[in-house]
């Protein structure tokens, strides 16, 4: 039987305290993870992809990877190659006053 937050907590379990909380109605839930230091990661995971295994993958996969680049284990460009399938594309040419995208989000830490 699936169970998406077994599969979450044995994905972190061996390096750091996984917490989970309910954020939502729709069943959205706030995956904590932390260690001796305190929080290491916080993500929101959507129940669309907390129910569908491909996409959890993808998701315990980026928070590893966001993981070992925070702690400067990983530069962004092989991530950038893996997530176009080992191809790295030439950075866009930045013009004044052009916006690119095409409605890509982009999420900034601060």
């Amino acid at each position: 039987m699936y169970n998406p937050f077994q599969l979450l907590t044995e994905a972190f379990q061996e390096h750091y305290r996984v917490n989970f909380s309910l954020e939502s109605m729709d069943g959205d839930i706030k995956m904590t993870l932390a260690d001796d230091r305190g929080v290491v990661a916080r993500r929101l995971i959507k129940a669309a992809q907390r129910n569908d295994p491909r996409r959890l993958r993808r998701v315990i996969d980026s928070v590893r990877d966001a993981i070992a680049q925070s702690e400067g284990h990983v530069s962004p460009e092989p991530l950038l190659a893996i997530s176009h399938g080992g191809q790295l594309t030439p950075r866009a040419v930045r013009q004044p006053g052009r916006v690119s995208g095409r409605g890509v989000a982009l999420a900034v830490g601060i």
